[in-house]
């Protein structure tokens, strides 16, 4: 078990704080790219910070503190100008850096003044990637934005959900070290559940027993094996594993697609997450052209608070949240299950000191450094002795919420029929 400082020391990523400092090394995905099409401000907080995501007439993205340093009225309420965003209070504009670029009343009294020059709040570099906007909140020189393969891959059908979660972010990745839950909650506990609504024909199998498990680290933070009942060494998931991806993303898969799941601190007790999915088309064939890359917002729970069990990703989210916005580790009893678990904190706790001595963490690419490249992880696919034609006769969605890429992602999966 943790102590109660060392929990804390884990989970607190405002400005100053030991996590806090290694999340601002990284690029974070915080929305979609065309919710700025629909509305071109975004109230955005991230790492313990309110912000305003904007997008200028120009097509210029920002991110900026979220209060004008004026008289402190809320910018995403703010004008979209050609260059910048427009306090609608007294008309004073920032640029996409968080610089004050025009102060209109003071201009006129002063046309010569230089004031504006002397205010600015803060901004951070956006740039977008997959469909997504990412930011980064660290301190200069700014390391590139990772090109993980997964993220630029063609002939490719993308979507991206968002799910706000009312818990810290490590519950949510220290889920990516326990290859046990898989056969409790989202086998037994699936059967159990389909057996009470009378559901049948899911691409799970009724039962599984795992029968060993093992982790290891590797330059992208920490692969996990298992070996379950009917599977020998040979098997995929122990000979390729499930890549945890430092400090809060993993690679995964269920049946026939991929994704890549983020974990973005919102704060100490909040947790943006957000889910990359990607369907690709059969050897020679073409998936759909998507012109824009579809997203979607999804609760936790259903129309009557009830929580949502059903399917995978739902029953995840509902764990975690059911630890409480901070689960108190100072109350655990961790057993063989949770080997993976004290090896990612270990690993959390070394890559703190790295950045503490002013060194990159892991996963941070510059120029001239290893990078992935349109590289990254081999992972392995959960499907359960079935070929491709069976996974796509058996696709369902692994989160609640009605998709908008529901046509794209079906033609895509068709492929793999013929």
């Amino acid at each position: 078990m943790l102590t109660p400082q060392e929990n804390e020391q884990l989970t607190q990523v405002g400005r100053g704080t030991p996590v806090g400092e290694l999340m601002r090394r990284y690029w974070h995905p915080i929305a979609a790219a065309v919710e700025l099409d629909e509305k071109p401000t975004k109230a955005i907080r991230v790492l313990g910070e309110d912000l305003v995501l904007f997008k200028d007439r120009s097509g210029t993205v920002g991110l900026i503190g979220r209060l004008c340093p004026h008289r402190r009225v809320d910018l995403s309420y703010g004008i979209p100008e050609e260059h910048g965003l427009r306090c609608m209070y007294h008309g004073w504009m920032m640029d996409e850096t968080g610089q004050c670029i025009e102060q209109p009343f003071e201009e006129t009294v002063h046309p010569d003044g230089r004031f504006k020059e002397k205010v600015k709040i803060d901004g951070y570099p956006v740039q977008e990637l997959a469909g997504v906007l990412w930011a980064y909140m660290g301190p200069d020189p700014i390391p590139l934005l990772p090109q993980w393969e997964l993220l630029v891959r063609k002939n490719t059908v993308r979507e991206t959900t968002f799910r706000e979660l009312a818990c810290n972010w490590l519950q949510c990745q220290e889920n990516s070290v326990d290859p046990v839950h898989l056969e409790w909650l989202h086998v037994y506990n699936t059967t159990y559940r389909n057996d009470q609504r009378g559901v049948t024909g899911t691409f799970l199998p009724h039962s599984i027993r795992t029968r060993r498990i093992a982790f290891e680290t590797t330059p992208f933070g920490i692969q996990r094996y298992r070996i379950l009942d009917g599977n020998a060494e040979d098997h995929k998931d122990w000979v390729v594993g499930h890549p945890m991806m430092f400090p809060n993303f993993n690679y995964s898969s269920a049946g026939i697609h991929e994704f890549i799941q983020y974990r973005v601190p919102t704060d100490d007790t909040h947790t943006l997450h957000v889910t990359c999915y990607a369907y690709s088309a059969a050897p020679g064939a073409d998936a759909p052209l998507q012109p824009k890359v579809p997203y979607r917002y999804e609760p936790t729970r259903d129309d009557a608070g009830q929580a949502r069990l059903d399917l995978i990703l739902d029953q995840d989210m509902v764990v975690w949240e059911s630890q409480g916005e901070l689960v108190d580790r100072t109350r655990e009893h961790l057993g063989e299950s949770d080997r993976g678990l004290l090896m990612f904190r270990k690993q959390l706790k070394d890559q703190l000191i790295v950045v503490a001595d002013g060194k990159d963490p892991l996963n941070v690419f510059r120029d001239g450094a290893p990078g992935p490249g349109g590289s990254g992880p081999e992972i392995e696919h959960l499907n359960f002795g079935q070929s491709n034609a069976d996974l796509v006769r058996n696709f369902v969605q692994i989160e609640s919420g009605d998709s908008q890429a529901t046509d794209d992602i079906r033609r895509v999966l068709d492929t793999w029929l013929t």
